[in-house]
């Protein structure tokens, strides 16, 4: 089998690497002031405050994950579902540059040549369905707030963050063992996308985290920009 008919499979992180908002602080922001007005905006940039006071104290980005969760205990699923179609389709027809167009056609590209792609985020599913949707992915790897009685209870199972990411990844290319690692392609934007692009053999950073770059050319890696 030659290497252009080999299967393979895409991991694709979405915030700054596919889209280039946070693609939970900007719905975050969307649904409290679309609910909310004045209150709303005020309430936003309460929890914005404590999650920069934490993150500038180095707590780690899956805690912050968790934390960002807690902020939908109690809300509808139902409702937040159809909050997220809003905001997406708002954000895809009257924003310009909410895609990363590089990152995009890449995507495209990989699809047509018949590779199964796959959303890695600590996202969760209302705001990455539309997405999955919209390039083709296959799968979503991705944070999961728990339900109870169709409402968020304000916990989460594993982020899918940093080491939560290498995991998530691990488990989709075992479920596949006609892929090899070393044909798949992960594209990812910050230092804590490394546990995912150190699995693949073709690793591509998105933006100019030099960090991740270095990190991953001392692994003896082919590092790709774009």
């Amino acid at each position: 089998m030659s290497d252009a008919d080999r299967s393979y499979m895409v991991f694709s992180d979405v915030d700054e690497t596919l889209i280039t908002v946070k693609s939970m602080f900007d719905f975050l922001h969307y649904q409290l002031v679309r609910r909310h007005g004045t209150a709303g905006e005020e309430e936003y940039e309460r929890i914005i405050a404590v999650i920069r006071r934490r993150a500038a104290d180095a707590v780690p980005r899956a805690d912050i994950n968790r934390f960002y969760y807690t902020h939908y205990a109690g809300e509808s699923v139902a409702e937040i579902t159809g909050l997220a179609e809003e905001w997406f389709a708002e954000r895809t027809s009257s924003t310009r540059g909410f895609y990363i167009d590089s990152t995009r056609r890449a995507l495209r590209d990989h699809r047509a040549a018949g590779a199964s792609l796959v959303l890695v985020s600590g996202s969760f599913p209302p705001l990455l369905e539309p997405l999955a949707r919209e390039v083709g992915a296959d799968a979503i790897l991705c944070t999961r707030p728990l339900i109870a009685d169709g409402r968020y209870t304000g916990e989460v199972g594993t982020p899918v963050i940093g080491e939560g990411k290498r995991s998530a990844v691990l488990g989709q290319l075992a479920s596949r063992p006609d892929v090899d690692p070393r044909d798949c392609y992960a594209y990812g934007d910050h230092i804590s996308d490394l546990p995912m692009l150190e699995l693949v053999g073709r690793p591509v950073v998105v933006g100019d985290d030099d960090e991740l770059r270095e990190c991953l050319a001392r692994r003896s890696r082919t590092v790709r920009t774009r």
